[in-house]
């Protein structure tokens, strides 16, 4: 898949494109069925599969206060448009200049002149041009002159659910992951390098590796069961998001930024520095405080268990 960083870097003409557009943040079911179809049009008329997609997110710029935590990074949304067939990315630079196109010269300059559009494929609620104006109605009319098919895919619904990245980012806020990776196609993941945290988990007899802060989005506090992928290689785990309220109770300083950190269950490799994707399967309880370490050794030894009777097991 080729990847191309502003519309100035974009040297070739492209090939008969079939194009969609929008932020495609997790690359959902909704997501993927626009996908599908964009790929099915630009086979039929020997053509390339395009995505127009826009960095940094529009809210980042227009209202950095209502800009959501993201259920993809740019490198692994790049990553599920490639295996879902796409054959170009156009990745347009967002700016407050950018968001003061009219609906008119944002099909003319850059869907017709720049791009050379032969098809636009739309979700059912997407939008654009200055203020957001331009509608699915409005994107097929001013299209239409420069002979533009625009097809507009609807909403996805599973049971009595509309697929889309804000119920997902509601599920996974309240920790329904089993729920979220339903709507997703597959579990929730958060990628992330491991470093050095206080080493506890070591000291109880159940090493943990911490991950870096992320822009990603963190599920609710509590204890899950986890899929973790290291070099390609998979292994069940037990990841906490929280505060270790056990031990900032204690005197210490109180953490207030929840940390991520997960024991990978029959590991003993030295990962410090190395990159793991960890995948939540299901949540099994909340953060807690016990009143000692031999008590949440205990509680850990009981997660470890649940998770390898209602969760590990599944997989076998």
């Amino acid at each position: 898949m080729e990847i191309i960083l502003g519309l100035d870097q974009l040297k070739r003409p492209l090939r008969n494109p079939v194009v969609t557009l929008g932020n495609f943040d997790g690359v959902h079911l909704g997501h993927q069925r626009i996908l599908r179809k964009v790929k099915e049009e630009a086979s039929k008329i020997d053509g390339e599969a395009v995505v127009i997609t826009f960095d940094p997110h529009p809210l980042k710029v227009l209202a950095p206060g209502r800009c959501p935590p993201f259920l993809t990074s740019f490198r692994n949304k790049m990553g599920l448009l490639e295996k879902s067939g796409i054959q170009t990315v156009l990745c347009i630079q967002f700016s407050v200049f950018f968001s003061k196109i009219s609906p008119f010269d944002f099909v003319k300059n850059i869907l017709v002149e720049k791009i050379g559009a032969r098809r636009v494929i739309v979700g059912y609620n997407y939008h654009f041009g200055k203020d957001q104006k331009g509608d699915v109605k409005v994107l097929r009319e001013l299209c239409k002159p420069f002979d533009i098919e625009v097809e507009m895919v609807e909403a996805l619904w599973i049971g009595d659910t509309t697929v889309s990245s804000s119920k997902i980012r509601n599920l996974i806020k309240t920790g329904k992951v089993e729920e979220a990776s339903k709507l997703l196609g597959r579990d929730y993941p958060i990628v992330g390098k491991v470093v050095e945290g206080a080493r506890r988990g070591q000291t109880l007899g159940f090493p943990t590796a911490n991950l870096e802060a992320s822009d990603e989005l963190y599920p609710l506090k509590g204890i899950y069961a986890v899929e973790v992928i290291w070099l390609e290689q998979k292994f069940n785990g037990v990841a906490n998001i929280g505060t270790n309220p056990t031990f900032s109770a204690q005197g210490g300083k109180k953490e207030k930024t929840p940390i991520l950190e997960v024991y990978i269950l029959n590991f003993t490799h030295n990962i410090y520095g190395e990159e793991i994707q960890i995948n939540f399967k299901k949540r099994i309880r909340n953060e807690i405080r016990f009143d000692s370490p031999s008590q949440l050794v205990t509680q850990i030894q009981k997660d470890i268990q649940w998770a390898k009777e209602n969760v590990f097991r599944e997989k076998a």
